[in-house]
């Protein structure tokens, strides 16, 4: 038992799945379960998402493998709408999937009536802040909650503590931070027209700004921070993996990886660490504490803003100099086929002969020197590779799969 008084089994690993590649990559990395939408209704308008094609496949690897999938509908819809979210669910429910994340009351209860045998997951988008929220909608038939990300520990092992067993919570473990009150923000919709409601985000949190001074109009000042100007509302980056010990304590079931609009190397990358811990720390707590420092360096590798555990131990840092996105190494490529010793690669940004890369399996980052590169449409040896979505052959000294990963240091 655990101090919340739930009986302790190893947590889920949520991954992201912002269109097929990224769902790929989540299952070979090591999730437990996927999260992603359709073309509509999912709240992420400019992800990849899923057709109904799409979806079916999905749905079939996914269960091949053993793991879930939860269908975002997570939108706040106008009334006409809701039929066709409905029939949505329906046909998805029919194709398997394991479960749907709503926010809206009015399609929460649409969806307990008209697609009864499917499993309701609460948004973090309803703001569930207490246990009275959260018994309200346990009662309703919710199974699972995705808390707010503005509670504490301490706040979600009391919430836990007054919950039926049967309810499981989710919260986030790591990826990007809104600086509005769990995503419910019209700061995108009053500026471009495009609501965060709706799915279609601008992030105007982390554009540039200056002032102006009332008296000074043609004056702008800028808040530096540096040469660029600054980022004066962009959150830090949540990164929880130091304290998945004591999540577990407070009752959380399943841990969220943020990241549906993120490439599928970010998706693979970050999945592995969190794979590797979760799989530590069910062997010991002293191995988990153990592998914290590479696992940490892991993470360093992708591309980031800078992090923190947000409100999990209190009110979070002011978010001073969260607009610098840091790494330690690039996305260079994805291995798409391996054939006598040599990988076809599709190349994601620059990289040469000569030059030192690292192959990012499931098992883990092996380094190798690349010796020679050809293009796969004419066979032409040539020194380095610029334009992305080009293909070639590069010779491989070790074991390597389709859906392997290639990144370089950042020089």
């Amino acid at each position: 038992m655990n101090r919340s008084g739930v009986k302790e089994e190893m947590m889920e690993l949520l991954s992201p799945a912002g269109g097929p590649a990224q769902l790929r990559a989540a299952l070979r990395f090591g999730a437990d379960a996927v999260y992603g939408g359709l073309k509509q209704f999912g709240l992420r308008a400019a992800a990849d998402n899923f057709d109904w094609e799409e979806l079916d496949e999905a749905l079939r690897l996914v269960h091949a493998s053993g793991k879930r999938f939860y269908l975002t509908m997570n939108i706040l819809p106008y009334d006409e709408e809701m039929e066709a979210l409905a029939a949505d669910a329906g046909r998805a429910r029919e194709l398997g999937v394991d479960g749907a994340i709503v926010s809206d009351p009015g399609v929460f209860s649409l969806l307990r009536s008209r697609v009864p045998d499917l499993p309701l997951h609460i948004s973090t988008q309803a703001n569930v802040m207490n246990s009275a929220a959260a018994r309200l909608y346990a009662g309703m038939g919710a199974e699972r909650i995705v808390l707010s990300r503005e509670l504490s520990l301490k706040q979600i092992a009391r919430i836990r503590s007054r919950l039926p067993e049967n309810v499981q919570l989710e919260a986030f473990v790591h990826g990007a931070m809104c600086m509005s009150h769990s995503g419910r923000c019209m700061l995108s919709d009053y500026l471009t027209g495009r609501s965060a409601n709706r799915g279609a985000c601008t992030q105007p949190c982390r554009w540039e700004y200056t002032i102006l001074e009332a008296k000074r109009p043609d004056e702008p000042m800028p808040v530096l921070e540096d040469e660029r100007g600054t980022y004066i509302f962009s959150a830090y980056d949540l990164n929880m993996l130091s304290y998945l010990p004591e999540m577990r304590d407070a009752g959380i079931a399943s841990l969220k990886i943020e990241g549906r609009m993120k490439t599928e190397y970010y998706v693979a990358a970050v999945t592995r660490v969190y794979r590797a811990a979760l799989d530590l720390l069910a062997q010991s707590e002293s191995a988990y504490r153990g592998a914290l420092p590479e696992l940490q360096e892991e993470l360093l590798k992708v591309g980031h803003r800078e992090s923190n555990t947000g409100f999990y131990f209190g009110a979070p840092r002011p978010a001073s100099g969260a607009d610098k996105t840091t790494w330690t190494m690039t996305y260079a490529g994805h291995v798409l086929e391996v054939r006598d010793g040599r990988m076809l690669a599709e190349v994601k940004n620059r990289f040469s002969a000569g030059e030192q890369l690292e192959l990012l399996t499931p098992a883990g980052a092996r380094v190798f020197t690349v010796e020679s590169i050809f293009r796969e449409d004419t066979g032409e040896s040539v020194p380095c590779v610029t334009v992305a979505g080009h293909r070639v052959w590069i010779p491989v000294p070790f074991q390597a799969e389709p859906g392997d990963y290639l990144r370089k240091s950042v020089s």
